[in-house]
């Protein structure tokens, strides 16, 4: 009897030693820092109003980075309204070539190389028409599909995103819509 006792715990306390031990042991990191990150500087856009989109390259590799190549672009359901009207206004930034200007979407070449670690951040900004019908649900949405070759150029990734592009198309309210008339 007496060794069924000491064998039970026996089993206990390994039992209770391994889980110390992984409850000490460095838990796993969060998800790891995503190669692009896309942030605007308001919720919601009226008619008349600009908005500044900021889209962050970061090399999450061990290697330099060579080429990187972004676009941006609506989505579906902003590209089905055709009463959302707007354009871009500008676009600057660390980039050899960002194509634009008067788009509804457009494309940029981040400069490169880009080293470990190290982040490219382009600013896009475009204005709401201010014959542009807002109003509830409606939104002006835009994805970004990104592309970029590492190691040599022997490695590449790609991958869409479009957290950070979803702007209210708001109306404005009449006593704004007053104060802007008479300025």
């Amino acid at each position: 009897m007496r060794r069924h006792t000491f064998g039970r715990l026996g089993l206990s306390a390994t039992l209770a030693s391994v889980v110390a031990l992984m409850g000490m042991a460095p838990s796993a990191s969060a998800a790891d820092t995503p190669p692009m990150t896309v942030t605007s500087d308001k919720a919601s856009a009226s008619p008349g109003d600009t908005v500044t989109i900021t889209l962050k390259f970061t090399n999450d590799q061990t290697t330099n980075t060579q080429f990187v190549y972004q676009s941006i672009q609506p989505t579906w359901n902003t590209s089905q309204d055709p009463a959302l009207k707007y354009a871009f206004a500008s676009c600057t930034g660390d980039v050899t070539r960002c194509d634009v200007t008067g788009k509804q979407s457009g494309s940029m070449n981040y400069n490169v190389p880009v080293l470990p670690g190290a982040s490219r951040t382009v600013t896009l900004k475009y204005t709401v028409a201010a014959d542009s019908a807002c109003g509830p649900s409606r939104r002006i949405e835009f994805y970004t599909y990104l592309y970029y070759e590492y190691q040599g150029g022997q490695a590449k990734k790609d991958g869409v995103n479009s957290i950070g592009t979803d702007i209210a198309c708001k109306t404005t309210p009449a006593p704004e819509r007053a104060a802007r008339a008479g300025h």
